[in-house]
């Protein structure tokens, strides 16, 4: 990380598909914090997804998973693509919320690997045990914050010069 520290992009990852809200509501508090308190850029995949579809697909590829498997692949393929190279090419690290509805899905577990594996700090927030979680995530992981607060305090002392 030799950037400008008020120029780094930082990735939200986390439950969607499943996710009551689709994982809108944390990350857009994060993503405020984020941008007025660290100055950092924020890539936040709850509004990517309507920028690398068409319209039709933000509108009908979750349905097309009953109905259209060919078109469903096509798109999410188009949204694995996006994901997946922020991450490697772009992204400065990631801050993930584990929760019982990312257990559900796949996307955000690929998504920790493919940061580790490209030396991506993981900053994980958990209020679930350390024992209910895969030890491939935690091997996944930088460090683990049992709420927002411990990791807004963290960030702060990492990236903000008093």
């Amino acid at each position: 990380m030799d950037q400008n520290k008020s120029n780094l992009l930082v990735y939200l990852a986390g439950a969607m598909e499943n996710a009551p809200d689709n994982g809108s509501a944390w990350r857009q508090e994060l993503s405020d914090f984020i941008n007025n308190e660290l100055r950092h850029r924020v890539f936040n995949p709850c509004l990517e997804e309507s920028h690398v579809l068409t319209r039709e697909e933000f509108h009908s590829f979750r349905k097309w998973k009953t109905t259209n498997l060919k078109r469903f692949r096509e798109v999410v393929h188009k949204i694995i693509k996006t994901d997946i190279g922020k991450i490697i090419e772009e992204v400065d690290y990631i801050i993930c919320l584990w929760d019982e509805h990312v257990l559900q899905g796949g996307g955000t577990h690929g998504e920790l690997t493919m940061a580790h594996w490209f030396k991506k700090p993981v900053y994980l927030v958990t209020d679930m045990p350390l024992q209910n979680i895969s030890s491939w995530i935690i091997g996944c992981s930088t460090e683990i914050f049992s709420d927002f607060d411990q990791l807004k305090q963290y960030l702060k002392s990492k990236y903000i010069r008093e």
